[in-house]
């Protein structure tokens, strides 16, 4: 009786094992014994199955994938039982002290079972406390495959034995439960490469077999795959539970934190983890991070089709909105692209190539990257709007401002971060906040909409920036307070700087059309104005897939609000673009028909990538080609007879 009560309580802690695992990516390190360090390699990884091949010789029990390498001290003993009885020691009975989930040691027996397996039982049964479920619920879980006994002779060893399952064996329901999972050589499936794409007939005889696994309630292994991203990351689509691989820490890479290198409309994210960035300034290291639970939409984000009616035409060009995704590049749009199917920046027909770099660095930052396009002229990292020795760039709204126009500067996030303040501040740091927002003073900006409260009254020179700027600025906290007549406004609404929600997607379209309807007609000599989506950056930095898409996404609204007013104004030049690229972003698959993508992220920084430049309205036709980021500046200058 009390057997039978261990055994029901081993079996109901086993399911709620696997419920609490779903979102864990299984990985099976196969022919472990070949890893530089055997087993502690793959425990480093914290991988599901740890595979050792058995011989049993003259009494001992050696580790090896054939008899020519076997070696004396080479026991299964000495590479994986004591070591895994170190482990559980230091972690107080469980493979990973902050972590409930199982171990699995396979154990693949060379030689027949009749000689191989009770010595294996043997060395098992000195640490019931590491190797027995039925004393411990935290314990390693011991497959045996390879030469495994009969099924009927499953019931003759202690219940802590599991057995590796065939998919050609007929078991009976007793002999089922003890099956850990089924393996299967993929080679009786398919005979892929890992690269490209399973053809249609191997892929529906790999799917028959999965299927044929969980119809006994099993999770399946294949041996002999390929090995590598493609591999991992096809076989996990297809419902394949444990991935087996040679390369396990590369394998285990990928799979980290998977939830934020792949993103569905179909299967929003489950899980409520905040990720944050590491990577941010002093301006924007406030921002709470972006919440798995918010990172769904419930349906498409609408697009703008442009009427194209005077777009490349010689007419008169009054107005410039330049739109800058901060961080983003090419892999970011097409991310964003798949998820959404179809994107309003992804419809401008003039499309150029932006080089980025700083110049003291071959890869800039916002600082540099800001400046460059805000005043036509390289510059170092960290400096705004600066020469390389601090003297100042004026930029394109010194220029607009001294012709008569009127300027606005929107953001996603800090007023005060690189990026915006290139367009109306001077430094030569970046996290100088107090020097930057004291030339809101000067009054040139028009219209400054964004987040960043503190940084007008918690300032290190001690003055209340805010009460000074209120004699000649109206000062608002929320956008939907803009004032509708024409006076210079400072909007901080710190809604800006949290992450986009679906509650939140339309905030920077809602100002981007607010600052448009503010500027527009204010001066006969036309507007200026730059709206930055700051937190796709911040994705970035975060390696979060998910951000990056939501952060762009909204960026896109904005851009279809100032491509429906271009097509309504008719002199209006529309410029899209961004900083730099942060995150090294690679797409590794997708699937149209579930709006998906799967991504890596290569670094936490920016890189050298080049970025995209899409230029729509009169004009846009200069904007074509390859060229420095400061050629940006110079093309709106003259666009705009500066």
């Amino acid at each position: 009786m009390r057997c039978l009560l261990a055994w029901i309580f081993v079996s109901c802690w086993a399911i709620l094992q696997v419920a609490a695992q779903q979102d864990r990516v299984l990985i099976h390190a196969h022919n472990d014994y070949h890893q530089r360090v055997p087993f502690y390699q793959a425990y480093s990884q914290q991988v599901y199955t740890i595979e050792a091949d058995v011989f049993a010789v003259d009494g001992a029990v050696l580790v090896g994938h054939d008899r020519g390498e076997l070696q004396p001290h080479r026991t299964l003993e000495a590479l994986y039982i004591k070591p895994i009885v170190d482990v559980f020691t230091s972690n107080g009975g469980r493979a990973w002290a902050a972590s409930s989930d199982r171990c699995v040691l396979l154990i693949d027996l060379k030689t027949p079972a009749t000689e191989t397996l009770q010595p294996v039982v043997d060395l098992l049964a000195k640490y019931p406390d590491v190797f027995d479920e039925t004393v411990n619920p935290y314990a390693v879980t011991v497959v045996i495959s390879g030469a495994m006994p009969d099924p009927l002779a499953f019931a003759d060893f202690p219940r802590y034995i599991w057995f590796d399952g065939r998919l050609n064996v007929h078991y009976t329901e007793s002999q089922l439960e003890r099956v850990a999972f089924i393996s299967a050589p993929f080679s009786s499936y398919a005979k892929w490469n890992g690269k490209g794409a399973l053809t249609d007939k191997e892929g529906k005889q790999v799917a028959k077999a999965i299927d044929q696994a969980h119809g006994l309630g099993k999770k399946i292994r294949f041996w002999g795959t390929p090995d590598g991203i493609t591999a991992w990351n096809t076989l996990y689509k297809m419902g394949v539970d444990i991935i087996n691989t040679d390369e396990i820490e590369r394998c285990a890479a990928f799979f980290s934190n998977f939830d934020r290198k792949t993103f569905s409309q179909q299967r929003p994210l489950q899980g409520g983890e905040i990720t944050r960035a590491e990577r941010l300034d002093v301006t924007t290291r406030g921002f709470r991070g972006f919440d798995g639970k918010e990172m769904t939409l419930s349906a498409a984000i609408p697009v703008y089709i442009p009427l194209g009616a005077v777009d490349g035409s010689n007419e008169r060009i009054r107005n410039v909105i330049l739109l800058i995704g901060d961080g983003m590049g090419l892999a970011q749009l097409q991310a964003a692209y798949a998820f959404n199917r179809t994107l309003s920046t992804l419809l401008i027909p003039t499309i150029g190539l932006q080089e980025t770099s700083a110049l003291d660095a071959y890869t800039t930052d916002s600082a540099a990257g800001g400046s460059a396009l805000a005043t036509g002229k390289k510059t170092k990292n960290r400096h705004i709007s600066v020469d390389s020795v601090g003297q100042i760039n004026p930029s394109i709204t010194d220029y607009a401002n001294d012709a008569g126009m009127v300027c606005g500067v929107v953001t996603a996030g800090n007023v005060a971060d690189a990026t915006p303040a290139a367009f109306y501040g001077h430094a030569a740091e970046r996290d100088d906040s107090d020097a930057l927002t004291a030339y809101l003073m000067d009054g040139k900006l028009d219209l400054l909409i964004g987040s960043g409260r503190r940084v007008f009254s918690h300032r290190n020179d001690g003055r209340d920036l805010w009460n000074e700027l209120n004699a000649q600025y109206q000062l608002v906290t929320d956008l939907g307070e803009l004032p509708n007549y024409a006076e210079k406004t400072i909007c901080i609404d710190d809604r800006f700087g949290k992450a986009v929600s679906e509650k939140n997607i339309r905030l920077l379209a809602e100002a981007t059309q607010s600052a448009i309807l503010r500027l527009d007609g204010t001066s006969e000599k036309g507007f200026f104005l730059m709206v930055e989506a700051a937190k796709i950056d911040y994705a970035g930095h975060a390696n979060s897939l998910p951000g990056s898409i939501m952060e762009t996404l909204s960026f896109d609204l904005a851009v279809a609000e100032a491509l429906k007013f271009a097509d309504e104004d008719g002199q209006t030049l529309v410029i899209v673009t961004g900083d730099h690229e942060t995150g090294g972003l690679t797409l590794i698959d997708g699937n149209w028909a579930e709006g998906e993508i799967t991504a890596l992220y290569m670094t936490d920084d920016h890189t050298p990538l080049m970025l995209p430049v899409f230029a729509y309205g009169p004009g846009s036709d200069d904007f074509k080609g390859v060229y420095p980021n400061t050629a940006i500046f110079h093309k709106i200058k003259q666009a705009l007879a500066l």
